[in-house]
């Protein structure tokens, strides 16, 4: 071999170990990268996963911390609940009490009234405030006119009391029955006159300060639950007319009943037509505001017996001023109620009718409250027939003075 080719093979060798020393500084380069960036990335890995673990751990101290937050929560709100308890008693109480409040202002106002225009009722405030506030189950005032004195003797032959039962039957039972009626309009006369001789008699009767006429009815209603709730402190104020036959007990009971009830409005609820034409009985000359021709009045109680709660009569006393008339008093008293929070209650035994229908139904054990004719408004010629009706129809007398309220 000549030093020639020795010179050749040796060149050979240089350039190769040179292209395989090149590759393999490159494969070295890039596997010192792999290798770098696999350190690089692990840290990085763990620290996410640290800090996962950091998180969990938080998490995991806050939702263990959740549960005596929620029971303090929930003491919260029982201790909430309690006060809202609480308060809603309070506020029942102070409703209660200005109730009171406004019962006795209106007792004031009546008095006031009384003293400035020289009304007989002064005497009788003067007598219910000496006699301290005694409550009574109710009072009922029956409706009667300068008219109608054969027929209030009618009645206090037959249903209502007399003398020293009518006193016991304040006392011991706590019902106040008075015949209601205002003055003339002639102040003084014949028939004032009159009215005044048969109350020094009888002393059953409850005068108003108001002008009688039959087109006053709806003003003389208001005065009579204003004066009653201002002479006498009742859960209950009836008002009847005084050609309807009553049996007192069970009307007592029936009242009772419904003691617990804050404002309650009980009768023979109805809704007859609103009459436009002049000519016809019970008219209404405001039949407008009731709609189109033909429409019928709201619910309310026949005018024949209703009775209205302690609050309701307090509300009409304390609002007498504002409250619109219609031509109807029974008309009149239901729009008062219109709009307010309280319970209608359709009781049909008070308005049973005479013999045979009353009679079938105290044999049957369903003994009625009020009983009258309809065609009639009352007990039709009812100072012939009262005391038959009440033989037929009555309760008995030892219902009433046996009975517990």
């Amino acid at each position: 071999m000549t030093w020639k080719s020795k010179g050749a093979d040796t060149s050979a060798k240089s350039v190769v170990s040179k292209k395989w020393s090149l590759l393999l500084c490159i494969g070295c380069f890039c596997g010192g990268m792999l290798f770098s960036d696999r350190i690089w990335a692990s840290p990085e890995i763990k620290g996410i996963s640290r800090t996962t673990r950091v998180e969990d751990e938080k998490l995991k101290l806050v939702s263990e911390g959740c549960a005596p937050e929620t029971k303090d929560v929930k003491r919260e709100s029982e201790d909430i609940m309690g006060e809202v308890s609480k308060t809603h008693q309070a506020i029942q109480t102070l409703d209660k009490t200005i109730s009171n409040l406004e019962m006795e202002l209106a007792a004031a106002r009546a008095t006031q009234e009384s003293v400035v225009n020289g009304s007989p009722v002064s005497n009788n405030l003067k007598l219910t405030r000496s006699n301290g506030k005694r409550k009574y189950l109710m009072v009922i005032g029956i409706n009667t006119a300068f008219s109608s004195r054969k027929r209030r003797d009618s009645v206090r032959s037959t249903w209502m009391p007399q003398g020293d039962k009518r006193k016991k039957l304040e006392e011991e039972k706590g019902i106040i029955i008075r015949f209601v009626i205002g003055h003339s309009a002639t102040a003084g006369g014949i028939l004032d006159r009159a009215i005044e001789a048969e109350d020094e008699k009888h002393g059953d009767l409850l005068r108003l300060e108001h002008v009688e006429g039959y087109l006053e009815l709806s003003a003389k209603t208001k005065m009579y639950f204003a004066t009653a709730v201002a002479l006498w402190d009742a859960d209950f104020y009836v008002k009847v007319d005084d050609d309807v036959h009553v049996n007192i007990a069970t009307l007592g009971a029936t009242l009772a009943r419904h003691r617990s009830k804050p404002r309650v409005y009980i009768g023979c609820m109805k809704s007859g037509p609103v009459l436009a034409q002049k000519e016809v009985k019970y008219h209404e000359p405001e039949y407008w505001k009731f709609g189109e021709e033909g429409n019928k009045y709201f619910r309310h109680a026949t005018g024949q017996l209703y009775a209205i709660s302690n609050g309701l009569a307090t509300y009409i006393s304390i609002n007498q001023h504002v409250l619109h008339k219609y031509a109807n008093e029974d008309v009149s008293l239901g729009s008062w109620f219109i709009g307010l929070d309280l319970e209608h209650i359709d009781d049909r035994r008070l308005c049973c009718g005479t013999p045979p229908d009353c009679e079938w139904k105290a044999q049957a054990g369903n003994i009625c409250v009020a009983s009258f004719d309809w065609s009639c408004s009352g007990v039709c010629k009812s100072v012939e027939r009262m005391k038959e009706v009440h033989q037929r129809c009555g309760e008995g007398e030892n219902s009433l003075w046996s009975a517990e309220f």
